[in-house]
């Protein structure tokens, strides 16, 4: 992976929860840097995983595999995902994958981090 690949990811702690903002398209060029943070951030084995996609433009089926594995490693970790702030355009490939059903999903990080 060239640096010119690694996607800007913020990340921050509050009230126990961890959180990570990522910034860009999550494509197949830019999901292993998403895989890479949100492993990171599930080795502290946090009560809450939260996503912050207010900055993701677009996601193609890369990212959301890459969040389907993440849920996954922290339902074995009893940790709870949750996934917020996204736009009309990433909701709807959610809707129509079904994974609105699968992921709990809120409008916004105030949400996030009480659901």
């Amino acid at each position: 992976m060239h640096d010119s690949d690694a996607m800007p990811i913020n990340s921050e702690t509050r009230d126990g929860a961890v959180i990570l903002s990522p910034v860009g398209d999550v494509d197949m060029a830019h999901s292993p840097s998403l895989r890479s943070a949100l492993r990171s951030a599930q080795e502290g084995k946090p009560p809450r995983l939260v996503v912050n996609l207010t900055d993701v433009r677009y996601m193609d089926s890369s990212g959301l595999a890459t969040l389907v594995e993440s849920m996954r490693s922290a339902k074995n970790a009893r940790t709870s995902m949750v996934l917020c702030g996204m736009n009309p355009k990433v909701k709807a490939i959610f809707e129509i994958a079904r994974l609105d059903q699968f992921f709990t999903v809120v409008d916004d990080l105030d949400q996030a981090l009480t659901v």
